[in-house]
Parts: structure tokens; C-alpha cells; sequence
């Protein structure tokens, strides 16, 4: 792809994230002046938020409500940036507000406690119980704390995963800046699947670049449970030219797997028997869908959630739809723009559904960006399409960075991660 398609494609994915000849959809809403039904959202990240915002869009007479338990959404992406002191906490938060007031989306702050598909129910910690016509679950990821020895819940609070932005974030960062000079940090990534496929390799760049300003004899070394990860040659590339010697990977069959931990002594042990000791060890464990999924009968054996792919309709409970990362997607990775994507596609699904209309075909899309320094940025984008009920990725669209890019190009990626952000983040909160 050359750059100017290129930019020309991330400009419209950036600000539509799915394509669903919305056409079709505009004045769906007029057959009834009256509500076409009721429709619970729950979790307000970057699928529930979109699917909720998109909803009221599609159909202005349909009651549409959020439940999110936390009054503000920290997010995923650009969250390495505060571990690499290039942002502040608040500046990667973001509020319900503007779903209330300019979009008319019910926001209850409460905790789902049971969900019951056969009787179209939701309770909430508060005590109230809520009926719908049709329920959307985003509720993102949870842990497989027992697939690594000796680690925990507990353990995660001395050895954080930083998977959810927030409270691990604050942890993780503050362990970077205590640390002494010449200190290695340790960077355990999962196998597949698990969120934000480049997130490791993005964080172990963003702190990367706070070390070799603050802690310049630091090392850091990732050990890898997979033996490739995405955008690899382009991370190593710039790790080279931006941090020669600092950062060592080290892939799964070579003694990256990582088998046990032990909190008190800040050491991993490797499948091959190796003993890691470090300052700080970012241990990401391996990931399966949130629990209100799994307490709701929504998931399969892998702890994740099948849907039918082209509505997100739950393959087990008519009437849910599950959205985000905890859903099945076919090749989309587990993502916030994919998320932003399936969001848009469920709420259109919801819409013609409940007014008996054909669904348009969809057309899904992911775009990531990931920075190797604060002027240094790559990017993967791609285009997923339909296919025998999977969705599936569209040969020749989308692209990654070109390797031989120089350094005025690389700055403008770096840019255009910063205008990303504020697109998907304007698109699903405001």
C-alpha cells in the first residue's frame, strides 16, 4: 500500500471503525414514533460505549441503557505512554457524560450481578432488576492467574500485570521510578489470544525510552510465550536504533514460556528450568473473557465467547450479544478499535432486527498504532470482510509500516497515533 492510500485508509477507519451501507439504516426509526423496545448495555468501554452511542443513533426512539460500574474509562491504548512518562493518568480518561446528554443513553453506575437469558432479566448489585428486549455484554477480559505456579490475584498487586489500565498502571510506573539504576524489568507476555496483540512490545519500547533518560544502565528483557509477535521486525528494528543493547527477546521455545513465580524472591522460572530474577516484572498472565461472562453460561471451553459473527449475537443465548474482547471474532484481534468496529455492527444488527429489516453487510476494520519512541511510531491496519459465517481478513487492504521508512515518516506515524486516539476516543465518549 503506498502512503498516500495508506493515510487515506486510516483516515476513514479512524473515523468510522465499520461500514455498513449505514444508508440503509437512516430512517429506520420513522416506521414508529414510539420506542421499538429496550436495550441493555453492559460495560462501557470501547464496545459497550460505541454499541450504546450507536444505538440511539440508529434508532432515536429505542430506550438505550448503559451499566458500568466505574464513573470514568481509563484506557488500554496509550496507557504505555504514562509507564513511559510521555502521559499523565488523566489525560488517558474518560468520562459518560456526553452519552447521557447528547445522545440520550441511560448511565447506571452498578455492578451486574446475574444475568438471566430466559426470562430477559438483569439484576444489579443497587437491588434493581432490569428487563430488556435485548441485552449487549462488552465486559472484557479476566486472568488465568492458576496457569502460572505460585502467581494470584494477591501476587498481581507486587508483580502487575498492567493489563487493565487504572490501578496496575499506577503500580507498574511507580516500581519504574523507584527502581535503582541498572536494574533489569522483566516483560512476560501470554500466548494467544490475549488483548492488544503489540501492547507488550509497545510497553517494553515506552519504558525503554524512560530508562535510557532516567536509568540508562537498566536492561530490559522479555520473555516471550510465543516464538513471533506482531509487528516484530519493525519493533526490533527500531529497539536497534533507538535503544542498541538495551532490550533482549527471548522467544517461547528458547526458554521464554514462563512456568511458575515467586513473588517474594522478584523471580520467574522458565519451562526449560531458567531462573529470571529482576527489579520490576511485568507478568502478563494468560487471558480469558471477564466473569460476568462466564457466571452468565456465555462461554465455551476456552473461556472465551462464539458468537455468530456477522450480528455478535451470542451462538448459546438468543437475545445477548457479546462485543469487545471476551467475543470470538473470527481473525479481528482482541482490540479497542476492533471493539469500536463490533460495537458499530452489533447496534446496526440490534436495529434492523428489532424493526424486522435486513442487516446491510458488514465490512469490519482494525486499526492499531504503536509507539517505539515519542517520535517514532508503526502502524498495522486491515480490513476484515464476511466469509462462510467468519469474519475474515480482506486480501490486498490495509497494511503494516514499510521497514525502510526514514525518520520523517516514522515521526509522522507518531502524529497520527496521537489523532487516533483522539478519534476513537471522541467516537465512543462523546
Amino acid at each position: 500500500m503506498n502512503t498516500l492510500t495508506r493515510r487515506k485508509f486510516i483516515q476513514i477507519a479512524g473515523g468510522t471503525g465499520a461500514w455498513l451501507g449505514m444508508s440503509a439504516l437512516g430512517g429506520l426509526h420513522t416506521a414508529s414514533a414510539k420506542s421499538t423496545g429496550r436495550v441493555l448495555v453492559i460495560g462501557g468501554g470501547f464496545g459497550g460505549a460505541t454499541c450504546a452511542k450507536y444505538l440511539r443513533k440508529f434508532d432515536p426512539n429505542l430506550k438505550v441503557t448503559l451499566i458500568e460500574k466505574d464513573k470514568h474509562f481509563i484506557t488500554c491504548p496509550f496507557s504505555n505512554m504514562v509507564l513511559g512518562g510521555i502521559r499523565q493518568m488523566a489525560q488517558i480518561q474518560h468520562d459518560y457524560g456526553n452519552l447521557h446528554s447528547k445522545h440520550g443513553v441511560e448511565v447506571i453506575h452498578d455492578t451486574v450481578t446475574s444475568i438471566d437469558p430466559a426470562a430477559r432479566k438483569v439484576k444489579l448489585k443497587g437491588g434493581k432488576s432490569l428487563a430488556y428486549d435485548r441485552l449487549v455484554v462488552s465486559p472484557g477480559i479476566d486472568f488465568k492467574y492458576e496457569a502460572i505456579e505460585g502467581h494470584s490475584l494477591e501476587a498481581s498487586k507486587k508483580i502487575p500485570h498492567a493489563w487493565i489500565a487504572g490501578e496496575q498502571t499506577t503500580i507498574l510506573r511507580k516500581q519504574l521510578v523507584s527502581m535503582a539504576d541498572g536494574g533489569v524489568v522483566i516483560i512476560a507476555p501470554p500466548g494467544n489470544p490475549f488483548r492488544c496483540p503489540p501492547g507488550p512490545y509497545e510497553r517494553a519500547s515506552m519504558i525503554a525510552h524512560y530508562l535510557k533518560q532516567h536509568k540508562p544502565k537498566s536492561k530490559i528483557l522479555i520473555l516471550d510465550a510465543k516464538d513471533a509477535f506482531s509487528k516484530q521486525g519493525l519493533f526490533q528494528a527500531g529497539w536497534q536504533q533507538l535503544y542498541p543493547g538495551m532490550i533482549e527477546w527471548v522467544k517461547g521455545a528458547d526458554g521464554g514460556r514462563i512456568e511458575s513465580v515467586d513473588v517474594k524472591g522478584m523471580t520467574l522460572m522458565s519451562e526449560l528450568g531458567t531462573k529470571h530474577k529482576a527489579s520490576v516484572i511485568n507478568l502478563i498472565p494468560p487471558q480469558k473473557a471477564a466473569p460476568l461472562a462466564h457466571q452468565a453460561g456465555l462461554v465455551n471451553n476456552d473461556g472465551w465467547c462464539p458468537v455468530n459473527q456477522e450480528t455478535f449475537e451470542s451462538s448459546i443465548h438468543p437475545g445477548v450479544f457479546v462485543i469487545g474482547d471476551a467475543s470470538i471474532a473470527g481473525k479481528m484481534p482482541k482490540s479497542g478499535f476492533a471493539a469500536n468496529s463490533q460495537g458499530k455492527v452489533c447496534a446496526a444488527a440490534i436495529v434492523t432486527s428489532l424493526h424486522g429489516a435486513k442487516l446491510p453487510e458488514p465490512s469490519y476494520v482494525n486499526t492499531c498504532y504503536s509507539l517505539v519512541g515519542p517520535d517514532y511510531g508503526i502502524s498495522v491496519a486491515a480490513v476484515y470482510r464476511l466469509k462462510a459465517g467468519q469474519i475474515v481478513g480482506v486480501e490486498g487492504a490495509g497494511g503494516v509500516s514499510p521497514k525502510d521508512a526514514d525518520a520523517e515518516f516514522r515521526k509522522r506515524e507518531a502524529d497520527y497515533a496521537s489523532g487516533w486516539y483522539a478519534s476513537i476516543t471522541k467516537d465512543a465518549f462523546s
